[in-house]
């Protein structure tokens, strides 16, 4: 079981992946999962509104977009983050790119955790355990 992080049509690598893998562990354990593969795929916003529009029959850019297999308490699956708009809403929240993009990350792992953001209390609920999460990382 790993954690992997990869890059396809932008040019960005996630530096100090081993300490980000042990947070993103210890994240889901704090959850009561385990993990097993997770993969992180850094992409552009193109890529991001292709996946979104195929799978998800949306034709707009998001941050990230997370594909669950995971299977009873173990956690796993494929979470494509565009690396563009982690940027533009880094911007937008005045926040460094850094914790933007940590906070998209767990934002997934979240997902496959069973959290859910689409009423406002959910996404209310979603973003304390964010913030929670965040802290366990500093």
């Amino acid at each position: 079981m790993a954690i992997r992080f990869f890059s396809d049509g932008v040019s960005f690598q996630l530096n100090g992946k081993r300490k980000t893998s042990q947070w993103l562990r210890q994240v889901a354990a704090a959850e009561g999962k385990k993990t097993g593969n997770l993969s992180y795929i850094f992409v552009s916003d193109e890529i991001i509104r292709d996946i979104n529009k195929e799978y998800l029959q949306h034709n707009d850019y998001t941050d990230i977009i997370t594909f669950d297999n995971s299977l009873g308490d173990t956690i796993s699956g494929e979470m494509y983050i565009s690396i563009d708009t982690v940027r533009i809403n880094a911007k937008e929240y005045q926040v460094n790119f850094r914790d933007e993009l940590f906070r998209v990350m767990v934002h997934g792992v979240l997902h496959l955790c069973g959290y859910r953001d689409k009423t406002p209390e959910e996404k209310h609920e979603m973003s304390l355990a964010e913030d929670k999460c965040l802290t366990y990382f500093l």
